[in-house]
């Protein structure tokens, strides 16, 4: 993919102050809300692009499956709004990401064991999985 300098950041909705994570709630991060004022960044979500709705039961990565606290796979839904994500930096020229830390989703080098009992484990969530593979660049809000 060739680089754009003045290609667009794409960042996790729930650090843009949306309210997008699975309870309905943010993860307000000033630095990516900036960008979003600023017509630097796009903030999507990929849990509600692959057709989930918010708010949603709190789901975990176990393996190549995303799988609910009450036991719904939840994997088909995670992998279309990877693609849609995906597809909106192809559409963008986007090389750099900022995705929200550990989420089945968006988790960029951790994620949640699949316990749900908050255990972090290394390993990407579904949408940093397929974005890497491309090259692009991922960061969290952690990295800002």
């Amino acid at each position: 993919m060739e680089e754009n300098l003045d290609a667009p950041i794409i960042v996790s909705a729930c650090l843009a102050g949306m309210m997008t994570n699975y309870l309905g709630e943010s993860f307000s991060h000033p630095a990516v809300e900036k960008l979003v004022k600023d017509g630097k960044a796009i903030p999507v979500c990929p849990e509600q692009l692959g057709g989930l709705t918010t708010p949603r039961r709190p789901a975990e990565r176990i393996g190549n499956r995303v799988v609910t606290d009450n036991g719904i796979d939840v994997s088909q839904q995670f992998r279309n709004g990877a693609r849609e994500v995906a597809r909106l930096v192809e559409l963008t020229g986007a090389r750099i990401v900022i995705l929200k830390s550990n989420s089945p989703s968006c988790g960029v080098g951790w994620t949640y064991d699949g316990t749900f009992t908050e255990k972090i484990i290394e390993g990407d969530g579904v949408t940093a999985e397929l974005l890497r593979s491309l090259g692009v660049k991922l960061l969290t809000e952690e990295d800002l």
